[in-house]
């Protein structure tokens, strides 16, 4: 099959599975558009591309942080930072969610960002804006794709614990609750496989997969979709019990360098998470995309950057609704 013929073969299965869905605004929700900081911030996109740079610098995992804060965010509720908030008496904050407690990371980085922006342009870049920004420079600054980011988000005025704990893909979910999942937020299935290749950079804790390594099922054995060999060299850091928060490498051959060799991984059983490795097991749907983006990183980098234009644009909160924190942890005071 040649790889145009794979595409339209997958393109098909994916139509026939979900009709195409895009994230258009809602009755009177204002288009998001590039050029939103123009005049009112030149400077907003620079700034934060220069922050994001230094934590770069600094922090080597900052790059897949700061990226899954934005998936995170544009899962609950929409593109709207609610995931920055911190609790109050009014906010329960979804960082304490089963998905972010002790692994959501790169908060200080934010505030860094909205502190140069506040100095520059008070009260008019947002803080959904900041994330998705951060998240594309995060991707190019590790080697991958660059997009236009529509821009013109506003911020939420409160979160949602329980949609972080339930919205949000988890790495022991079936491929058809991950499926449901992206299909909910108006995402089909290539935006799903494309998606998940930002699992190129960044860390997983062992408890996000020792199941994997020991009783996958509930019949004391392994997962038999993980290569021996890779279980093996994993399990003295991650034992049956203790070292829950030891990290170890999505993508353990190019650990920093945001490139398809994540599906090369999954096409030899070395995708670290259930979640991972079942986009080759579990459909041959979603297979064929391994399959294709796997043979072809340029084909993988733009679907990536469509998808990511495209999760962005989940639901954002435009025009007078909600409000531009001056403060990416709390709501304004009135």
């Amino acid at each position: 099959m040649t790889r145009g013929a794979m595409v339209a073969a997958v393109a098909l299965v994916a139509l026939l599975l979900f009709p195409a869905t895009f994230a258009f605004p809602r009755a009177g929700q204002q288009q998001l558009e590039p050029h939103f900081y123009d005049h009112s911030c030149p400077q907003a996109q620079q700034i934060v591309a220069s922050i994001v740079g230094k934590a770069h610098a600094q922090d080597p995992r900052m790059a897949a942080s700061l990226l899954r804060l934005h998936f995170h965010d544009c899962f609950v509720k929409g593109c709207d930072a609610s995931i920055l908030l911190d609790s109050s008496a009014s906010v329960v904050s979804e960082k304490r969610s089963n998905t972010n407690k002790d692994s959501a990371r790169g908060f200080e980085v934010v505030d860094e960002i909205k502190a140069a922006l506040e100095a520059a342009c008070p009260r008019t870049v947002s803080c959904a804006d900041v994330l998705a920004l951060a998240a594309r420079d995060s991707t190019v600054m590790t080697g991958g794709p660059g997009w236009i980011v529509p821009l013109g988000r506003r911020d939420s005025l409160g979160a949602s614990i329980q949609g972080s704990n339930n919205d949000i893909p988890a790495p022991n979910n079936t491929l058809p609750t991950i499926i449901t999942k992206f299909k909910l937020q108006g995402l089909d299935i290539v935006d799903l496989v494309a998606l998940l290749g930002s699992h190129t950079i960044g860390n997983s804790r062992c408890t996000s997969f020792r199941q994997r390594l020991y009783n996958q099922t509930g019949n004391g054995l392994p997962d038999f979709t993980l290569d021996p060999a890779t279980a093996a060299v994993l399990r003295p850091r991650c034992p049956r019990s203790g070292g829950d928060q030891n990290l170890f490498f999505l993508d353990h051959v190019t650990p920093f360098k945001f490139d398809n060799q994540y599906y090369k991984n999954l096409l030899v059983k070395q995708g670290l998470l259930s979640s991972d490795e079942v986009l080759f097991t579990g459909s041959p749907a979603t297979a064929e995309l391994v399959k294709l983006y796997a043979a072809n990183q340029d084909i993988f980098f733009q679907h990536f950057a469509q998808s990511m234009v495209k999760m962005g644009n989940i639901s954002p909160i435009t025009g007078r609704n909600g409000e531009i924190r001056s403060n990416c942890r709390r709501v304004n005071h009135n």
